[in-house]
Protein backbone atom coordinates (compact mmCIF):
# COMPACT_ATOMS: atom_id res chain seq x y z
CA UNK A 1 0.00 0.00 0.00
CA UNK A 2 1.24 3.12 -1.15
CA UNK A 3 1.99 5.80 1.72
CA UNK A 4 -0.85 8.54 1.40
CA UNK A 5 -0.77 11.37 3.59
CA UNK A 6 -3.61 12.73 5.69
CA UNK A 7 -3.49 16.31 6.09
CA UNK A 8 -7.29 16.74 7.46
CA UNK A 9 -9.41 14.68 9.77
CA UNK A 10 -12.96 15.03 10.48
CA UNK A 11 -13.63 13.23 13.95
CA UNK A 12 -17.11 11.55 13.62
CA UNK A 13 -17.75 11.63 17.35
CA UNK A 14 -18.02 13.79 20.32
CA UNK A 15 -17.18 13.82 23.95
CA UNK A 16 -13.60 12.88 25.67
CA UNK A 17 -12.67 10.69 22.54
CA UNK A 18 -13.61 13.46 19.97
CA UNK A 19 -10.56 16.02 22.09
CA UNK A 20 -8.44 12.63 22.63
CA UNK A 21 -8.37 12.52 18.59
CA UNK A 22 -7.97 16.12 18.14
CA UNK A 23 -5.06 15.92 20.50
CA UNK A 24 -3.08 13.96 19.27
CA UNK A 25 -3.46 15.46 15.26
CA UNK A 26 -2.08 18.86 16.33
CA UNK A 27 0.68 17.14 18.36
CA UNK A 28 1.29 15.55 14.38
CA UNK A 29 0.38 18.97 12.60
CA UNK A 30 -2.83 17.55 11.12
CA UNK A 31 -5.71 19.96 11.01
CA UNK A 32 -9.32 18.97 12.49
CA UNK A 33 -12.81 19.24 12.04
CA UNK A 34 -15.52 18.47 14.37
CA UNK A 35 -19.10 17.64 13.98
CA UNK A 36 -21.58 18.54 16.47
CA UNK A 37 -24.93 18.31 17.35
CA UNK A 38 -27.00 21.39 18.93
CA UNK A 39 -26.95 20.10 22.11
CA UNK A 40 -22.74 20.08 21.81
CA UNK A 41 -22.55 23.38 20.51
CA UNK A 42 -20.07 24.52 23.22
CA UNK A 43 -18.72 21.37 23.69
CA UNK A 44 -14.96 20.86 24.27
CA UNK A 45 -14.32 18.91 21.22
CA UNK A 46 -16.32 21.69 19.12
CA UNK A 47 -13.67 24.35 20.55
CA UNK A 48 -10.66 22.70 20.35
CA UNK A 49 -11.04 21.63 16.46
CA UNK A 50 -10.04 23.78 13.83
CA UNK A 51 -13.36 23.99 12.47
CA UNK A 52 -16.95 22.84 13.62
CA UNK A 53 -19.73 22.11 11.28
CA UNK A 54 -23.32 21.01 13.24
CA UNK A 55 -24.98 18.22 11.97
CA UNK A 56 -28.49 18.54 13.28
CA UNK A 57 -30.91 18.11 16.53
CA UNK A 58 -29.78 16.02 19.51
CA UNK A 59 -30.42 12.79 19.13
CA UNK A 60 -28.12 10.75 17.24
CA UNK A 61 -29.99 9.13 14.67
CA UNK A 62 -30.64 12.54 13.19
CA UNK A 63 -27.07 14.03 13.91
CA UNK A 64 -24.09 11.95 15.06
CA UNK A 65 -25.54 8.95 13.21
CA UNK A 66 -26.66 10.22 9.48
CA UNK A 67 -23.53 8.78 7.35
CA UNK A 68 -24.58 11.53 4.77
CA UNK A 69 -24.09 14.34 7.00
CA UNK A 70 -20.77 13.61 8.02
CA UNK A 71 -19.15 12.51 4.75
CA UNK A 72 -20.74 16.09 3.03
CA UNK A 73 -19.01 17.92 6.19
CA UNK A 74 -15.76 16.24 5.43
CA UNK A 75 -15.94 16.84 1.86
CA UNK A 76 -17.12 20.70 2.18
CA UNK A 77 -13.82 20.92 4.51
CA UNK A 78 -11.84 19.13 2.16
CA UNK A 79 -10.60 16.74 4.65
CA UNK A 80 -8.77 13.81 3.70
CA UNK A 81 -10.00 11.18 6.41
CA UNK A 82 -12.53 10.20 9.36
CA UNK A 83 -11.86 8.79 12.24
CA UNK A 84 -14.85 7.18 13.78
CA UNK A 85 -13.76 7.27 17.80
CA UNK A 86 -15.86 4.45 19.61
CA UNK A 87 -19.12 3.99 19.27
CA UNK A 88 -21.87 5.33 16.79
CA UNK A 89 -20.64 4.65 13.53
CA UNK A 90 -17.09 3.12 14.50
CA UNK A 91 -18.13 -0.33 14.04
CA UNK A 92 -20.64 0.09 10.89
CA UNK A 93 -19.79 -1.65 7.65
CA UNK A 94 -21.22 0.58 5.16
CA UNK A 95 -19.73 3.64 6.65
CA UNK A 96 -16.36 2.74 6.44
CA UNK A 97 -17.34 1.59 3.10
CA UNK A 98 -18.64 4.94 2.17
CA UNK A 99 -15.83 6.67 3.36
CA UNK A 100 -13.68 4.95 1.19
CA UNK A 101 -16.12 5.24 -2.20
CA UNK A 102 -16.24 8.78 -1.44
CA UNK A 103 -12.44 8.94 -1.87
CA UNK A 104 -11.16 9.38 2.12
CA UNK A 105 -8.95 7.46 4.30
CA UNK A 106 -10.95 5.55 7.19
CA UNK A 107 -9.03 5.43 10.17
CA UNK A 108 -9.87 1.55 10.81
CA UNK A 109 -10.36 -1.20 9.51
CA UNK A 110 -11.72 -1.95 6.14
CA UNK A 111 -15.75 -3.18 5.56
CA UNK A 112 -15.07 -6.41 5.65
CA UNK A 113 -13.17 -7.19 8.69
CA UNK A 114 -16.05 -4.92 10.45
CA UNK A 115 -18.75 -6.76 9.39
CA UNK A 116 -17.19 -10.29 9.67
CA UNK A 117 -16.22 -9.97 13.30
CA UNK A 118 -18.87 -7.31 13.85
CA UNK A 119 -21.32 -10.49 13.72
CA UNK A 120 -20.62 -12.62 16.71
CA UNK A 121 -21.62 -16.02 15.04
CA UNK A 122 -19.53 -15.22 11.63
CA UNK A 123 -16.60 -14.27 13.82
CA UNK A 124 -16.53 -17.51 15.81
CA UNK A 125 -16.56 -19.23 13.13
CA UNK A 126 -13.42 -17.93 11.40
CA UNK A 127 -11.17 -17.88 14.27
CA UNK A 128 -12.47 -21.59 14.71
CA UNK A 129 -10.73 -22.24 11.64
CA UNK A 130 -7.52 -20.15 13.07
CA UNK A 131 -7.66 -22.82 15.98
CA UNK A 132 -8.48 -20.02 18.31
CA UNK A 133 -10.35 -21.64 21.49
CA UNK A 134 -13.90 -20.49 21.46
CA UNK A 135 -16.75 -21.29 24.11
CA UNK A 136 -19.15 -23.92 23.53
CA UNK A 137 -22.06 -22.68 21.53
CA UNK A 138 -24.66 -22.64 18.73
CA UNK A 139 -22.89 -22.84 15.33
CA UNK A 140 -25.23 -19.82 14.13
CA UNK A 141 -28.37 -17.65 15.02
CA UNK A 142 -30.79 -19.70 16.69
CA UNK A 143 -34.77 -19.22 14.87
CA UNK A 144 -36.32 -20.80 18.31
CA UNK A 145 -36.70 -21.94 21.37
CA UNK A 146 -36.58 -25.14 20.64
CA UNK A 147 -33.23 -24.75 19.74
CA UNK A 148 -32.10 -23.45 22.81
CA UNK A 149 -33.79 -26.23 24.87
CA UNK A 150 -32.00 -28.77 22.67
CA UNK A 151 -28.77 -26.61 23.56
CA UNK A 152 -29.45 -27.00 26.99
CA UNK A 153 -29.96 -30.64 26.90
CA UNK A 154 -26.76 -31.36 25.45
CA UNK A 155 -24.59 -28.37 27.07
CA UNK A 156 -26.38 -28.24 30.48
CA UNK A 157 -26.82 -24.87 32.36
CA UNK A 158 -26.27 -21.91 32.98
CA UNK A 159 -26.16 -20.74 29.30
CA UNK A 160 -25.90 -16.94 27.82
CA UNK A 161 -28.35 -16.19 25.14
CA UNK A 162 -26.35 -13.17 23.21
CA UNK A 163 -27.42 -11.05 20.54
CA UNK A 164 -25.26 -11.87 16.95
CA UNK A 165 -24.77 -7.97 16.39
CA UNK A 166 -23.73 -5.36 17.95
CA UNK A 167 -22.52 -5.23 22.22
CA UNK A 168 -22.05 -3.32 25.36
CA UNK A 169 -24.40 -5.69 27.23
CA UNK A 170 -27.07 -5.21 25.12
CA UNK A 171 -29.20 -8.71 23.97
CA UNK A 172 -27.86 -10.52 26.54
CA UNK A 173 -29.12 -12.87 29.02
CA UNK A 174 -28.14 -15.36 31.77
CA UNK A 175 -30.48 -18.36 32.02
CA UNK A 176 -29.91 -20.53 34.82
CA UNK A 177 -33.20 -22.48 34.85
CA UNK A 178 -35.02 -24.57 31.92
CA UNK A 179 -38.13 -22.71 32.97
CA UNK A 180 -36.67 -19.40 32.14
CA UNK A 181 -35.53 -20.02 28.88
CA UNK A 182 -38.70 -18.53 26.81
CA UNK A 183 -38.88 -15.18 28.81
CA UNK A 184 -34.84 -15.34 28.46
CA UNK A 185 -35.10 -15.80 24.47
CA UNK A 186 -37.72 -13.14 23.84
CA UNK A 187 -36.42 -10.46 25.99
CA UNK A 188 -32.84 -11.26 24.26
CA UNK A 189 -34.47 -10.71 20.46
CA UNK A 190 -36.43 -7.85 21.24
CA UNK A 191 -33.62 -6.00 22.81
CA UNK A 192 -31.30 -6.85 19.91
CA UNK A 193 -33.69 -5.62 17.63
CA UNK A 194 -34.31 -2.48 19.66
CA UNK A 195 -30.88 -1.74 20.05
CA UNK A 196 -28.83 -2.74 16.44
CA UNK A 197 -31.62 -3.43 14.40
CA UNK A 198 -30.79 -6.94 14.12
CA UNK A 199 -32.64 -9.23 16.54
CA UNK A 200 -30.94 -12.50 15.84
CA UNK A 201 -29.17 -14.43 19.03
CA UNK A 202 -26.85 -17.04 19.84
CA UNK A 203 -26.23 -19.10 22.65
CA UNK A 204 -23.15 -19.82 24.50
CA UNK A 205 -22.38 -22.04 27.78
CA UNK A 206 -22.20 -19.19 30.61
CA UNK A 207 -18.95 -19.99 32.12
CA UNK A 208 -18.87 -19.74 36.05
CA UNK A 209 -16.60 -17.06 37.57
CA UNK A 210 -14.78 -15.65 34.25
CA UNK A 211 -12.50 -12.80 33.67
CA UNK A 212 -12.74 -10.74 31.39
CA UNK A 213 -9.26 -9.81 29.48
CA UNK A 214 -8.78 -8.50 26.65
CA UNK A 215 -5.59 -7.89 23.87
CA UNK A 216 -4.67 -4.95 22.29
CA UNK A 217 -3.76 -5.36 18.76
CA UNK A 218 -2.17 -3.06 15.90
CA UNK A 219 -1.93 -4.40 12.40
CA UNK A 220 -0.78 -2.29 9.08
CA UNK A 221 -1.28 -2.91 5.14
CA UNK A 222 2.47 -4.53 5.26
CA UNK A 223 1.77 -7.77 7.04
CA UNK A 224 2.27 -6.50 10.42
CA UNK A 225 0.39 -7.34 13.08
CA UNK A 226 1.33 -6.80 17.20
CA UNK A 227 -0.04 -6.92 20.15
CA UNK A 228 0.17 -4.44 23.03
CA UNK A 229 -0.77 -6.22 25.95
CA UNK A 230 -3.75 -7.37 28.28
CA UNK A 231 -6.13 -5.17 30.13
CA UNK A 232 -7.97 -6.63 32.76
CA UNK A 233 -11.65 -5.82 32.48
CA UNK A 234 -13.64 -7.85 34.69
CA UNK A 235 -15.23 -4.95 36.80
CA UNK A 236 -18.55 -4.91 35.54
CA UNK A 237 -21.98 -3.85 35.61
CA UNK A 238 -24.79 -5.01 33.40
CA UNK A 239 -21.62 -6.72 31.13
CA UNK A 240 -20.30 -2.81 31.13
CA UNK A 241 -17.08 -2.06 32.22
CA UNK A 242 -16.24 0.13 35.49
CA UNK A 243 -12.53 0.26 36.07
CA UNK A 244 -9.96 -1.58 34.00
CA UNK A 245 -5.93 -2.15 34.63
CA UNK A 246 -2.89 -3.34 33.02
CA UNK A 247 -1.70 -5.53 33.61
CA UNK A 248 -3.92 -8.41 35.01
CA UNK A 249 -2.94 -10.20 38.01
CA UNK A 250 -3.53 -13.19 36.67
CA UNK A 251 -1.94 -13.04 33.33
CA UNK A 252 2.16 -14.48 33.97
CA UNK A 253 4.65 -13.94 30.89
CA UNK A 254 3.37 -17.43 29.80
CA UNK A 255 0.42 -17.31 29.34
CA UNK A 256 0.72 -13.81 28.28
CA UNK A 257 2.80 -15.12 25.18
CA UNK A 258 -0.18 -17.33 24.66
CA UNK A 259 -3.23 -14.95 24.54
CA UNK A 260 -1.23 -13.01 22.84
CA UNK A 261 0.06 -14.67 19.98
CA UNK A 262 -3.80 -15.72 19.64
CA UNK A 263 -5.41 -12.42 19.84
CA UNK A 264 -3.03 -11.74 16.64
CA UNK A 265 -3.74 -14.87 15.04
CA UNK A 266 -7.18 -14.05 15.11
CA UNK A 267 -6.63 -10.41 13.72
CA UNK A 268 -4.66 -12.16 10.82
CA UNK A 269 -7.85 -14.46 10.07
CA UNK A 270 -10.07 -11.42 9.25
CA UNK A 271 -7.18 -9.16 7.29
CA UNK A 272 -7.76 -7.17 10.05
CA UNK A 273 -5.97 -3.46 9.98
CA UNK A 274 -5.69 -0.48 12.32
CA UNK A 275 -6.66 -1.00 15.74
CA UNK A 276 -8.23 -3.58 17.33
CA UNK A 277 -9.26 -5.69 20.73
CA UNK A 278 -9.42 -8.99 21.09
CA UNK A 279 -11.36 -10.22 24.42
CA UNK A 280 -11.23 -12.99 26.01
CA UNK A 281 -13.05 -15.01 29.37
CA UNK A 282 -10.26 -17.03 31.68
CA UNK A 283 -11.92 -19.40 33.54
CA UNK A 284 -10.62 -20.63 36.90
CA UNK A 285 -8.06 -23.05 35.47
CA UNK A 286 -6.76 -20.38 33.27
CA UNK A 287 -7.83 -21.74 30.42
CA UNK A 288 -8.80 -19.07 27.97
CA UNK A 289 -11.95 -18.14 24.97
CA UNK A 290 -12.28 -16.06 22.24
CA UNK A 291 -15.19 -14.00 23.56
CA UNK A 292 -14.98 -11.42 20.37
CA UNK A 293 -13.46 -8.80 18.92
CA UNK A 294 -13.97 -4.75 18.91
CA UNK A 295 -12.89 -3.26 15.27
CA UNK A 296 -11.86 0.01 16.81
CA UNK A 297 -10.43 2.18 19.10
CA UNK A 298 -11.17 0.72 22.77
CA UNK A 299 -12.63 3.77 25.29
CA UNK A 300 -9.99 2.07 27.64
CA UNK A 301 -7.04 2.36 25.27
CA UNK A 302 -5.21 5.30 27.58
CA UNK A 303 -4.03 2.56 30.30
CA UNK A 304 -2.35 0.19 27.18
CA UNK A 305 -0.53 3.98 26.62
CA UNK A 306 0.50 4.69 30.29
CA UNK A 307 1.99 1.61 30.22
CA UNK A 308 3.87 1.23 26.80
CA UNK A 309 4.04 4.47 25.89
CA UNK A 310 2.44 4.22 22.80
CA UNK A 311 0.04 6.69 21.33
CA UNK A 312 -2.20 4.72 19.93
CA UNK A 313 -4.09 7.21 17.97
CA UNK A 314 -1.20 8.45 16.28
CA UNK A 315 0.00 4.87 15.68
CA UNK A 316 -4.01 4.64 14.20
CA UNK A 317 -3.32 7.78 11.71
CA UNK A 318 0.08 6.53 10.11
CA UNK A 319 -1.46 2.68 9.47
CA UNK A 320 -4.35 4.42 7.89
CA UNK A 321 -1.95 6.57 5.93
CA UNK A 322 0.10 3.14 4.68
CA UNK A 323 3.15 3.33 6.77
CA UNK A 324 4.29 0.37 8.49
CA UNK A 325 4.20 -0.06 12.38
CA UNK A 326 7.87 1.82 13.35
CA UNK A 327 8.30 -1.22 15.73
CA UNK A 328 8.47 -5.15 16.29
CA UNK A 329 6.56 -7.03 18.71
CA UNK A 330 10.22 -7.75 20.68
CA UNK A 331 10.52 -4.24 21.32
CA UNK A 332 7.12 -3.25 22.93
CA UNK A 333 8.46 -2.70 26.66
CA UNK A 334 5.69 -2.36 29.00
CA UNK A 335 6.63 -0.18 32.51
CA UNK A 336 4.40 -0.12 35.81
CA UNK A 337 0.44 -0.58 36.47
CA UNK A 338 -1.90 1.76 34.98
CA UNK A 339 -5.49 1.31 36.02
CA UNK A 340 -8.61 3.50 34.43
CA UNK A 341 -11.64 4.69 36.35
CA UNK A 342 -14.83 5.61 34.13
CA UNK A 343 -16.24 8.93 35.81
CA UNK A 344 -20.11 8.93 35.26
CA UNK A 345 -22.93 11.24 35.99
CA UNK A 346 -25.03 8.73 37.37
CA UNK A 347 -25.98 7.65 40.92
CA UNK A 348 -24.75 4.60 42.41
CA UNK A 349 -27.02 4.32 45.17
CA UNK A 350 -30.22 4.36 42.97
CA UNK A 351 -29.22 2.01 40.56
CA UNK A 352 -26.47 3.40 38.69
CA UNK A 353 -29.31 6.25 37.31
CA UNK A 354 -28.09 8.93 34.97
CA UNK A 355 -27.70 12.46 36.29
CA UNK A 356 -28.52 14.94 33.90
CA UNK A 357 -28.16 18.88 34.78
CA UNK A 358 -25.78 21.37 34.62
CA UNK A 359 -22.05 20.81 36.08
CA UNK A 360 -21.66 24.17 38.09
CA UNK A 361 -18.03 23.54 39.47
CA UNK A 362 -15.48 21.60 38.27
CA UNK A 363 -11.56 20.60 39.50
CA UNK A 364 -10.16 17.53 38.26
CA UNK A 365 -7.52 16.00 40.50
CA UNK A 366 -3.51 16.29 39.12
CA UNK A 367 -0.51 15.33 40.15
CA UNK A 368 2.13 12.37 39.68
CA UNK A 369 0.92 9.32 37.44
CA UNK A 370 -2.73 10.89 36.68
CA UNK A 371 -4.11 11.25 33.20
CA UNK A 372 -7.24 12.73 32.55
CA UNK A 373 -9.24 12.18 28.95
CA UNK A 374 -12.64 14.29 29.75
CA UNK A 375 -15.67 15.46 26.97
CA UNK A 376 -16.98 18.11 29.50
CA UNK A 377 -16.43 21.36 31.57
CA UNK A 378 -17.39 23.57 34.50
CA UNK A 379 -20.74 25.51 33.49
CA UNK A 380 -21.55 22.34 30.76
CA UNK A 381 -24.29 19.90 30.38
CA UNK A 382 -24.67 16.17 31.17
CA UNK A 383 -27.73 15.62 28.31
CA UNK A 384 -30.49 12.93 28.40
CA UNK A 385 -29.36 12.39 24.89
CA UNK A 386 -25.77 10.82 25.15
CA UNK A 387 -23.64 8.30 27.47
CA UNK A 388 -23.34 10.25 31.08
CA UNK A 389 -19.25 10.03 31.20
CA UNK A 390 -17.98 12.60 32.19
CA UNK A 391 -14.12 11.20 32.18
CA UNK A 392 -11.72 8.67 32.24
CA UNK A 393 -9.21 8.82 34.73
CA UNK A 394 -6.30 7.38 35.00
CA UNK A 395 -3.45 6.31 37.42
CA UNK A 396 -0.01 4.97 36.50
CA UNK A 397 2.45 3.53 38.80
CA UNK A 398 5.54 1.35 39.30
CA UNK A 399 3.64 -0.87 41.15
CA UNK A 400 -0.15 -2.07 41.18
CA UNK A 401 -0.30 -0.66 45.01
CA UNK A 402 1.13 2.63 43.98
CA UNK A 403 -1.25 2.73 40.74
CA UNK A 404 -4.14 2.22 42.93
CA UNK A 405 -2.90 4.42 46.03
CA UNK A 406 -2.40 7.04 43.25
CA UNK A 407 -6.33 6.41 42.16
CA UNK A 408 -7.62 6.86 45.17
CA UNK A 409 -5.68 10.01 45.92
CA UNK A 410 -6.91 11.78 42.88
CA UNK A 411 -10.80 10.37 43.07
CA UNK A 412 -10.95 12.15 46.42
CA UNK A 413 -9.53 15.43 45.15
CA UNK A 414 -11.86 15.53 42.45
CA UNK A 415 -14.06 18.20 42.81
CA UNK A 416 -17.65 18.05 41.01
CA UNK A 417 -21.12 19.72 42.03
CA UNK A 418 -24.34 19.72 39.73
CA UNK A 419 -24.60 16.44 38.91
CA UNK A 420 -23.80 12.81 40.83
CA UNK A 421 -21.18 11.10 39.85
CA UNK A 422 -20.08 7.48 40.58
CA UNK A 423 -16.67 8.27 42.39
CA UNK A 424 -17.71 6.86 45.71
CA UNK A 425 -18.61 4.28 44.08
CA UNK A 426 -15.39 3.86 41.97
CA UNK A 427 -13.79 4.73 45.86
CA UNK A 428 -15.64 1.20 47.47
CA UNK A 429 -14.50 -1.16 44.48
CA UNK A 430 -10.59 -0.07 45.30
CA UNK A 431 -11.19 -0.16 48.72
CA UNK A 432 -12.13 -3.55 48.83
CA UNK A 433 -10.49 -6.00 50.17
CA UNK A 434 -11.08 -8.38 47.12
CA UNK A 435 -10.08 -5.83 44.61
CA UNK A 436 -7.13 -5.03 46.48
CA UNK A 437 -5.95 -9.22 46.46
CA UNK A 438 -6.96 -9.37 42.79
CA UNK A 439 -9.35 -12.28 43.98
CA UNK A 440 -12.15 -11.01 41.62
CA UNK A 441 -14.23 -12.12 38.43
CA UNK A 442 -17.15 -10.45 36.49
CA UNK A 443 -19.16 -10.97 39.07
CA UNK A 444 -17.79 -8.66 41.09
CA UNK A 445 -20.24 -5.96 41.60
CA UNK A 446 -23.45 -7.99 41.88
CA UNK A 447 -21.73 -9.88 44.49
CA UNK A 448 -20.38 -7.80 46.73
CA UNK A 449 -21.81 -4.11 46.13
CA UNK A 450 -25.10 -2.97 47.95
CA UNK A 451 -26.54 0.45 46.91
CA UNK A 452 -27.49 0.80 50.52
CA UNK A 453 -23.50 1.31 51.59
CA UNK A 454 -23.21 4.66 49.40
CA UNK A 455 -25.73 6.63 51.40
CA UNK A 456 -27.82 9.35 49.93
CA UNK A 457 -26.93 12.84 50.13
CA UNK A 458 -28.60 14.37 53.68
CA UNK A 459 -31.07 17.18 52.91
CA UNK A 460 -28.37 19.31 55.31
CA UNK A 461 -25.46 18.05 52.25
CA UNK A 462 -28.06 19.27 49.62
CA UNK A 463 -28.32 22.45 51.04
CA UNK A 464 -24.85 23.26 51.34
CA UNK A 465 -24.24 21.78 48.13
CA UNK A 466 -26.76 24.45 46.87
CA UNK A 467 -25.30 27.53 48.74
CA UNK A 468 -22.03 26.65 47.16
CA UNK A 469 -23.55 26.75 43.57
CA UNK A 470 -25.87 29.59 44.53
CA UNK A 471 -22.19 32.02 45.49
CA UNK A 472 -20.65 30.81 42.41
CA UNK A 473 -23.70 31.79 40.48
CA UNK A 474 -24.56 34.74 42.49
CA UNK A 475 -21.47 37.35 43.17
CA UNK A 476 -24.00 39.42 45.14
CA UNK A 477 -24.14 36.14 47.63
CA UNK A 478 -20.93 36.73 50.27
CA UNK A 479 -19.23 34.01 51.56
CA UNK A 480 -20.46 34.24 55.31
CA UNK A 481 -23.71 32.85 54.16
CA UNK A 482 -22.18 29.50 54.86
CA UNK A 483 -22.49 30.40 58.93
CA UNK A 484 -26.83 29.72 58.36
CA UNK A 485 -25.85 26.11 57.57
CA UNK A 486 -22.68 25.47 59.32
CA UNK A 487 -19.86 24.60 58.63
CA UNK A 488 -19.54 21.95 55.45
CA UNK A 489 -16.65 19.74 54.30
CA UNK A 490 -16.16 18.03 51.23
CA UNK A 491 -15.44 14.00 50.72
CA UNK A 492 -15.06 11.94 47.83
CA UNK A 493 -17.42 14.35 45.95
CA UNK A 494 -19.76 14.73 48.29
CA UNK A 495 -20.73 17.94 50.86
CA UNK A 496 -21.57 17.22 54.22
CA UNK A 497 -21.32 18.98 57.74
CA UNK A 498 -17.70 18.97 59.40
CA UNK A 499 -19.24 18.21 62.68
CA UNK A 500 -21.11 14.89 61.41
CA UNK A 501 -19.46 11.66 62.90
CA UNK A 502 -19.77 10.16 59.65
CA UNK A 503 -17.35 13.00 58.24
CA UNK A 504 -15.04 13.03 61.49
CA UNK A 505 -11.39 14.50 60.33
CA UNK A 506 -12.27 15.33 56.87
CA UNK A 507 -10.34 18.49 55.18
CA UNK A 508 -12.82 21.82 55.69
CA UNK A 509 -14.40 23.68 53.20
CA UNK A 510 -13.03 26.65 53.97
CA UNK A 511 -14.48 30.07 53.35
CA UNK A 512 -11.59 31.10 51.19
CA UNK A 513 -12.05 27.98 49.03
CA UNK A 514 -15.29 29.31 48.65
CA UNK A 515 -14.31 32.59 47.67
CA UNK A 516 -11.69 31.74 45.05
CA UNK A 517 -14.49 29.41 43.10
CA UNK A 518 -16.76 32.67 43.11
CA UNK A 519 -13.92 34.51 41.31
Amino acid sequence: MAVRHIEKVLIANRGEIAVRIIRTCKEMGIATVAVYSDADLHAPHVLMADEAFNIGPPPSRESYLVIDKIIDVAKRTRATAIHPGYGFLSENADFSKRVAEAGLIFVGPGPESIKTMGDKTEARKLVMKANVPIVPGTPGAIDNIEEARDFCMRHGLPILIKAAAGGGGKGMRVVHKVDDLQSAFNGATSEALSAFGDGRVYIEKYLESPRHIEFQIIADHHGNTIHLGERECSIQRRHQKVIEETPSVIVDEKLRQRMGATAVGAAKACNYHNAGTIEFLVDKNRNFYFLEMNTRLQVEHPITEMRTGVDLVALQLRVAMGERIPFEQEQVSFRGHAIECRIYAEDPSNGFLPSTGRISHLVPSQGPGIREDRGVKQGGEISVYYDPMISKLVAHGGTRNEAISRMKRSLREYEILGVKTNIPFCLFILDHPKFIEGDFDTHFIPMYFKPERLARLSDDEEAAAALVCAMMEDNSLQAQSLSSVGTYVVKDGRVGRGDSTNHAGLTKWKLQRVNNMRS
